[in-house]
């Protein structure tokens, strides 16, 4: 302890912390003044050098918390893998890469690798021939490369295992323990999970040196999710979404179903109501799973029906609704599932359709929850005569993307130059290795479209379609 009592507000400052003045400086231009519960818990730790188990869900911060000890730990003048990050998905593979990358930005052309399946293996081996600092990426791809020799992880200090609960839940458990053994013993490991089963201990004993535990018994705040139950009739089920939908009005909801077939089945009902809808399922091919979620975060889709397993990993920024169309037998899903939305600063309904026999599961599930059920009639929400419920944004679809060494600068360039949009009609941009997408706001869809066909992008004509 020391002598002078600090302010409590430097406890939670990452000046506190012995970062390097450029580090220092980029969070400063990033916004980030005050570290996350899991932040403040976990970076004293594993800065000093300490393996770290921490029990954190996402969105709480957690990706800066391992992505700053890994960067501190890495050499840029040494061309050779010095972090790898396991994920259990792609998308969420994407969302370190990217946020590792904003973190990087004020040090000398570090090099982020993604390695996943789903991609081919050709570029993923030409791009580590190339030399990497640090890669990214899912177990079965990641053995794959450790297998064919083109993965050296001879240089390798830090291995961070990203949702672990998750891996194992995806049968993981004997690809990650056969990675961390092909890794240096003298290195750092760092172990994220949502959620604290047996097998993460069973998982830390084989390959961790006496890790240090960071537990936040942190429930969702009450106030950020508000939860409403209704009670209905199996076939009243799918109608009961349009009317919560018409009644709540949230711009981007997440509907979660326990079966593939009644996913499609809502997206049939709600499709037939004039409401925008896509689905997320097992059977999409990587390049569309990645348009719809694409075209989810954008919001210009209103609602995306999905599994637990489809939904695996996701993370969407502003969702403003979970609806349950049917609940979950398993109560930690569904206060995962719930847990996606009131993120942030933001507030969220989670919403939830339960027939008679439901009743035992929402009985287990509140008292998890150690909370009591909000019951509400949908005949209070029936006699909304409104407008029809619109996405405010379009995704458009540019040709050309990473391969064509296209970047966000340039397409927002394009829009807000030549074809003479403002800044604040064009949303989120995301470039993958042959495409660009972009979301503009709806009213403006058409006229981008033609813009953009008939100018220019980074000098060359390209090829455009609103999705």
């Amino acid at each position: 302890m020391t002598d002078h009592p600090l302010p409590s507000t430097t406890g939670n400052s990452f000046n506190a912390l012995p970062l390097s003045p450029a580090m220092q400086e980029t969070l400063q231009q990033l916004g980030y003044l005050t570290m996350t519960a899991i932040q403040a818990a976990s970076l004293p730790v594993a800065l000093a050098g300490h393996d770290l188990i921490a029990q954190a869900k996402t969105g709480s911060g957690k990706t800066a918390a391992f992505g700053l000890p890994l960067l501190t730990n890495l050499n840029p003048r040494r061309f050779a893998v010095q972090a790898m990050v396991l994920c259990p998905t792609r998308e969420l593979a994407d969302q370190v890469t990217q946020e590792i990358r904003r973190l990087a930005r004020s040090a000398d052309n570090i090099k982020i690798l993604t390695l996943c399946g789903g991609s081919t293996m050709r570029p993923q081996i030409a791009s580590l021939e190339h030399g990497a600092h640090i890669v990214v990426g899912t177990p079965g791809r990641i053995m794959d490369h450790i297998d064919r020799g083109t993965l050296n992880l001879e240089a390798l200090n830090t291995l961070v295992l990203d949702e672990a609960d998750r891996m194992l839940d995806m049968g993981f458990v004997d690809d990650i323990a056969f990675i961390a053994k092909r890794c240096p013993t003298q290195r750092q490991t760092l172990l994220f999970s949502a959620t604290y089963p047996d097998g993460i201990a069973r998982l830390a004993r084989q390959f961790m040196r006496a890790p240090q535990e960071v537990k936040l018994a942190e429930q969702h705040e009450e106030s950020k999710i508000r939860q409403r139950f209704y009670e209905v009739s199996n076939e009243g089920r799918l109608q009961a979404v349009a009317t919560l939908l018409r009644h709540y009005r949230p711009v981007s909801t997440l509907a979660f179903c326990n079966t593939k077939q009644q996913c499609r089945s809502l997206l049939e009902a709600l499709h037939a109501q004039g409401i925008r809808a896509l689905t997320l399922n097992g059977d999409l091919e990587q390049r569309e799973r990645d348009q719809v979620l694409i075209q989810f975060a954008n919001r210009s889709i209103s609602v995306l029906v999905a599994t637990d397993v489809a939904a695996r990993g996701l993370d969407i920024a502003q969702l403003e609704a979970v609806i349950n169309v049917d609940i979950t037998p398993d109560p930690e899903v569904h206060i995962h599932r719930i847990g996606r939305t009131g993120r942030a600063d933001e507030n969220g309904w989670a919403l939830s359709l339960c027939s008679p026999s439901d009743q035992r599961r929402v009985m287990t599930i509140t008292q998890m929850m150690g909370i009591k059920p909000e019951w509400h009639e949908l005949a209070e929400l029936q006699n909304e005569e409104v407008t029809k419920l619109v996405p405010p944004m379009t995704t458009l679809q540019i040709l050309g993307g990473r391969k064509e060494k296209i970047r966000p600068g340039d397409v927002l360039g394009a829009l807000t130059g030549e074809a003479g949009f403002t800044r604040e009609q064009v949303g989120k941009i995301t470039v993958t290795d042959f495409s660009t997408y972009v979301a503009v706001a709806r009213n403006i869809a058409t006229e981008a479209v033609r813009k953009l066909s008939a100018g220019k992008v980074k000098g060359k004509t390209v090829k455009v379609r609103a999705l």
